[in-house]
């Protein structure tokens, strides 16, 4: 058995607490905005529920992305939860914005880019936005919600995977 490693996040190597919290397995998503210039995603794995009556979700950007300010300034967007097929589409948002080109999406009545074929789409409203620390918390009413079923693409300890047999 491997040994614990106990440490103070405020004095430790910020890799540390970084793989720490790497071992929380968490799916993958896309959110998606519109820019007043065109559609913008970015990927992220900061989603998580939050009430259901209001039903309420909330995501994380962090502050030192170049896409940060289209996300928390946008009144709407859609939150993406990504199948274990979807790979690719996850990479391409990690690296570029603006990588719609190749998927099949279309623009919702308010103008939020939706994409198809994701095991669960959210469109939002934005509520709130909360500081936190070198991220916001963003909360989101979720206005409609579109699903099919299928195995998400889970992220753990760094890597990408699925769940074996359900």
């Amino acid at each position: 058995m491997n040994a614990e490693h106990s440490f103070d996040p405020a004095d430790a190597d910020p890799r540390d607490f970084r793989n720490a919290l790497g071992r929380f397995a968490t799916g993958v998503t896309i959110i998606t905005c519109d820019t007043g210039e065109g559609p913008i995603g970015i990927t992220a794995n900061s989603f998580a529920s939050l009430s259901l009556d209001p039903a309420l979700v909330l995501w994380s950007p962090a502050k030192s992305s170049q896409r940060y300010r289209f996300f928390v300034e946008a009144e709407h967007f859609a939150v993406h939860v990504l199948d274990d097929d979807q790979r690719a589409v996850c990479d391409a948002f990690t690296r570029d914005g603006n990588a719609f080109a190749p998927l099949p999406w279309a623009n919702c009545p308010r103008g939020v880019p939706l994409i198809d074929g994701c095991l669960s789409r959210f469109e939002c409203d934005r509520v709130a936005c909360h500081d936190g620390g070198d991220h916001s918390i963003v909360v989101g009413q979720v206005t409609r919600v579109t699903t099919r079923p299928g195995k998400p693409l889970l992220f753990f300890n760094g890597t990408f995977g699925e769940f074996g047999a359900l």
